[in-house]
């Protein structure tokens, strides 16, 4: 556990693919403060799969929150409990995700047609565990979206026990949109949010959905609880290296790229001696010198070497030389790559 209180001022949205368990642990080497969320875990994943590999997470990602995923109160409930047995400080029921997968399983943003069900869900989770249950969903269900009817759905999950919403200022498109789709053209609702905060009071309001930068963080800030920031910070992790400082108001502290990048080693040895290959930590890393000169190079080349059988804390090692170097950095530099010929 970890004596860092859990704030949701600023947080990082789950997001399948980024916010595995190397992927928060990266993250977190830029803020202490700023909560992490899991990629959604479905309760199936948890009852009849192997929950301890799913659940797994490094003491360093604290604060870190569960996001479940499930239409079945008693199974949330059980898997609730699972969940803060395993050390999360937070519990986070999915109803905004609008992959036709997710709604296959009769959960994500499809749970909007169905607020009792929702309420219902949350309030077996709450009575389960001693941690905070929170939810995050979208403006509606295209088509059946209305100001009114986000509301009613808001203050049946507050009213079931959620400590938090977070809301996704943007419709869900059940059909005809990818998800990539979904995140982009539904056009952003801010208005909706801030309307639900001043409606609401004293009711945890979080907004989620086109935050590009700690300026946009601090801008809705001023009328909402909260902010949670998406795919920008996983394409551009610097950006949280001021947050401790700027939204959570602790000493500013300096954070140097190539210290972090040191500072995975320790972690990239255990983890590859646990039988973790390179690369599913590294893929993390590709945003770490977003903004410099030679920031493809380094993508390049933790691509190109990460993956190679037998890969190792070197490759990070080289790749660090090749940024320091000036003069490989204006060039394209195709022989750099630790792979072998083919």
């Amino acid at each position: 556990m970890t004596d860092i209180p859990l704030e949701r001022r600023l947080s990082v949205a789950p997001m399948m693919g980024y916010t595995d368990r190397h992927g928060r642990y990266f993250l977190r080497q830029f803020t202490r403060r700023t909560l992490l969320y899991s990629e959604m875990i479905a309760t199936g994943q948890i009852i009849y799969g192997n929950a301890a590999k799913f659940l797994k997470f490094d003491p360093a990602e604290h604060p870190i929150a569960l996001q479940l995923g499930g239409s079945d109160p008693e199974a949330l409930a059980q898997c609730a409990e699972v969940g803060v047995a395993a050390g999360y400080d937070e519990v986070n029921l999915n109803a905004g995700c609008p992959s036709k997968r997710v709604n296959a399983g009769a959960f994500g943003a499809c749970l909007m047609a169905d607020p009792a069900l929702v309420a219902r869900s949350v309030r077996a989770m709450a009575r389960a565990v001693d941690k905070p249950v929170t939810v995050k969903c979208r403006l509606g269900i295209d088509g059946q979206e209305s100001y009114e009817g986000l509301r009613t759905f808001v203050e049946g999950v507050f009213d079931a026990g959620a400590a938090s919403v977070t809301v996704h200022a943007r419709v869900a498109v059940l059909g005809g949109l990818t998800p990539k789709e979904n995140r982009e053209i539904p056009p952003l609702q801010y208005d909706w949010v801030q309307r639900l905060k001043s409606d609401l009071g004293d009711a945890e309001i979080i907004l989620n959905g086109g935050v590009q930068s700690l300026d946009d963080v601090e801008t809705h800030l001023r009328g909402l609880d909260g902010v949670m920031i998406g795919r920008a910070a996983c394409a551009n992790p610097m950006m949280l290296a001021t947050a401790d400082a700027r939204i959570f108001g602790e000493p500013a502290a300096p954070v140097e790229r190539e210290r972090i990048a040191n500072s995975m080693l320790s972690y990239i040895d255990s983890e590859l001696a646990s039988g973790t290959r390179l690369n599913a930590i590294t893929r993390h890393m590709f945003g770490l010198f977003q903004g410099r000169p030679a920031a493809r190079m380094w993508r390049r080349f933790l691509s190109e070497n990460g993956a190679v059988p037998g890969a190792g804390r070197e490759v990070v090692e080289k790749a660090l030389e090749v940024m320091g170097d000036p003069s490989a950095a204006l060039q394209d530099c195709p022989d750099i790559s630790l792979a072998p010929a083919v």
